[in-house]
Protein backbone atom coordinates (compact mmCIF):
# COMPACT_ATOMS: atom_id res chain seq x y z
CA UNK A 1 0.00 0.00 0.00
CA UNK A 2 2.83 2.39 0.81
CA UNK A 3 4.41 1.77 -2.60
CA UNK A 4 1.14 2.64 -4.35
CA UNK A 5 0.75 5.85 -2.35
CA UNK A 6 4.37 6.85 -2.98
CA UNK A 7 3.96 6.08 -6.69
CA UNK A 8 0.82 8.21 -6.84
CA UNK A 9 2.54 11.09 -5.08
CA UNK A 10 5.50 10.88 -7.46
CA UNK A 11 3.26 10.79 -10.53
CA UNK A 12 1.17 13.70 -9.24
CA UNK A 13 4.28 15.72 -8.46
CA UNK A 14 5.84 14.97 -11.86
CA UNK A 15 2.78 15.99 -13.88
CA UNK A 16 2.33 19.12 -11.75
CA UNK A 17 5.96 20.13 -12.34
CA UNK A 18 5.58 19.49 -16.07
CA UNK A 19 2.54 21.79 -16.18
CA UNK A 20 4.19 24.41 -13.96
CA UNK A 21 7.55 24.60 -15.72
CA UNK A 22 6.69 23.51 -19.26
CA UNK A 23 3.01 24.43 -19.54
CA UNK A 24 2.24 21.00 -20.96
CA UNK A 25 0.09 18.03 -20.06
CA UNK A 26 2.10 14.89 -19.36
CA UNK A 27 0.50 12.60 -21.91
CA UNK A 28 2.99 9.94 -22.93
CA UNK A 29 1.36 9.23 -26.30
CA UNK A 30 1.42 12.95 -27.14
CA UNK A 31 5.04 13.27 -26.05
CA UNK A 32 5.99 10.29 -28.20
CA UNK A 33 3.97 11.59 -31.17
CA UNK A 34 5.91 14.86 -30.87
CA UNK A 35 9.14 12.94 -31.41
CA UNK A 36 7.80 11.31 -34.55
CA UNK A 37 6.60 14.68 -35.92
CA UNK A 38 8.57 17.28 -33.95
CA UNK A 39 7.82 20.99 -33.93
CA UNK A 40 10.76 23.37 -34.14
CA UNK A 41 12.69 23.47 -30.84
CA UNK A 42 10.41 20.88 -29.28
CA UNK A 43 12.47 17.71 -29.58
CA UNK A 44 14.97 18.00 -26.70
CA UNK A 45 12.59 17.94 -23.76
CA UNK A 46 10.55 15.13 -25.33
CA UNK A 47 13.58 12.90 -25.80
CA UNK A 48 14.81 13.75 -22.29
CA UNK A 49 11.43 12.91 -20.81
CA UNK A 50 11.19 9.53 -22.54
CA UNK A 51 14.83 8.71 -21.72
CA UNK A 52 14.03 9.51 -18.10
CA UNK A 53 11.15 7.03 -18.18
CA UNK A 54 13.38 4.34 -19.66
CA UNK A 55 16.31 5.04 -17.33
CA UNK A 56 13.99 5.12 -14.33
CA UNK A 57 12.67 1.69 -15.31
CA UNK A 58 16.23 0.41 -15.82
CA UNK A 59 17.25 1.71 -12.39
CA UNK A 60 14.26 -0.03 -10.82
CA UNK A 61 15.25 -3.25 -12.59
CA UNK A 62 18.76 -3.01 -11.13
CA UNK A 63 17.75 -2.07 -7.58
CA UNK A 64 14.40 -3.87 -7.25
CA UNK A 65 14.33 -6.74 -9.78
CA UNK A 66 11.51 -8.41 -7.86
CA UNK A 67 9.23 -5.64 -9.15
CA UNK A 68 9.53 -7.22 -12.61
CA UNK A 69 8.49 -10.75 -11.69
CA UNK A 70 5.78 -11.80 -14.13
CA UNK A 71 2.66 -12.95 -12.33
CA UNK A 72 0.56 -13.48 -15.43
CA UNK A 73 0.01 -16.49 -17.64
CA UNK A 74 0.06 -14.23 -20.71
CA UNK A 75 2.53 -14.89 -23.49
CA UNK A 76 4.54 -12.46 -25.66
CA UNK A 77 1.95 -12.52 -28.43
CA UNK A 78 -0.68 -11.46 -25.90
CA UNK A 79 1.42 -8.48 -24.87
CA UNK A 80 2.03 -7.47 -28.47
CA UNK A 81 -1.69 -7.70 -29.28
CA UNK A 82 -2.55 -5.73 -26.13
CA UNK A 83 0.02 -3.07 -27.02
CA UNK A 84 -1.48 -2.70 -30.49
CA UNK A 85 -4.95 -2.33 -28.96
CA UNK A 86 -3.66 0.34 -26.59
CA UNK A 87 -1.96 2.17 -29.44
CA UNK A 88 -5.16 2.07 -31.50
CA UNK A 89 -7.12 3.29 -28.47
CA UNK A 90 -4.81 6.26 -27.94
CA UNK A 91 -5.39 7.28 -31.53
CA UNK A 92 -9.17 6.98 -31.15
CA UNK A 93 -9.21 8.71 -27.77
CA UNK A 94 -6.73 11.40 -28.81
CA UNK A 95 -4.60 10.58 -25.80
CA UNK A 96 -3.71 7.94 -23.26
CA UNK A 97 -4.36 7.17 -19.62
CA UNK A 98 -1.56 9.44 -18.46
CA UNK A 99 -2.86 12.44 -20.38
CA UNK A 100 -6.57 11.88 -19.84
CA UNK A 101 -6.58 9.88 -16.60
CA UNK A 102 -3.96 11.70 -14.58
CA UNK A 103 -3.82 15.17 -16.07
CA UNK A 104 -7.29 15.57 -17.57
CA UNK A 105 -9.24 14.37 -14.56
CA UNK A 106 -7.21 16.61 -12.24
CA UNK A 107 -8.25 19.56 -14.45
CA UNK A 108 -11.88 18.36 -14.29
CA UNK A 109 -12.00 17.90 -18.07
CA UNK A 110 -15.30 16.21 -18.95
CA UNK A 111 -13.73 14.87 -22.14
CA UNK A 112 -10.89 13.29 -20.17
CA UNK A 113 -13.24 11.86 -17.55
CA UNK A 114 -15.31 10.22 -20.30
CA UNK A 115 -12.17 8.97 -22.06
CA UNK A 116 -10.84 7.45 -18.83
CA UNK A 117 -14.16 5.75 -18.07
CA UNK A 118 -14.10 4.37 -21.63
CA UNK A 119 -10.52 3.11 -21.18
CA UNK A 120 -11.46 1.31 -17.97
CA UNK A 121 -14.68 -0.23 -19.34
CA UNK A 122 -13.03 -1.48 -22.51
CA UNK A 123 -10.03 -2.73 -20.55
CA UNK A 124 -12.38 -4.79 -18.39
CA UNK A 125 -14.26 -6.08 -21.45
CA UNK A 126 -10.99 -6.97 -23.17
CA UNK A 127 -9.83 -8.94 -20.14
CA UNK A 128 -13.18 -10.72 -19.95
CA UNK A 129 -12.99 -11.66 -23.65
CA UNK A 130 -9.37 -12.78 -23.27
CA UNK A 131 -10.26 -15.01 -20.32
CA UNK A 132 -13.33 -16.42 -22.09
CA UNK A 133 -11.30 -17.23 -25.20
CA UNK A 134 -8.59 -18.89 -23.10
CA UNK A 135 -11.14 -20.79 -21.02
CA UNK A 136 -9.69 -19.38 -17.79
CA UNK A 137 -12.83 -17.64 -16.55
Amino acid sequence: MVNAIMGGVLIGTAVSLMMLFNGRVTGISGILAGIVKPARGDLGWRISFLLGLLLGGAALLVYRPEAFVQQSSAEWGDYIFAGLLVGFGTLLGNGCTSGHGVCGISRLSVRSIMATVTFIVFGMLSLLMFKLLRGTL
